[in-house]
């Protein structure tokens, strides 16, 4: 399921990331690859506040819905 609509407070484990070579290196700088554990902490519109590791990220919709957990 895309990330926007992934119950908030659970952690999830990214099964794709469906983007462009330039975005996936993008994500893989901020800690997001195929097999990470990420959670939402919110969703507003589509767009959805994640911690990753030991940090927390801000999404847009478009970038957000091209992770699948």
């Amino acid at each position: 399921m895309p990330l926007p609509i992934a119950p908030a407070g659970e952690e999830l484990t990214v099964k794709k990331i469906l983007a462009d070579e330039k975005n996936k290196r993008h994500f893989e700088n901020l800690g997001i690859t195929i097999g990470s554990k990420i959670s939402v902490l919110s969703e507003v519109g589509g767009s959805v506040i994640i911690k990753v590791k030991e940090g927390r990220l801000a999404l847009d919709k478009t970038l957000a819905m091209k992770i699948l957990v």
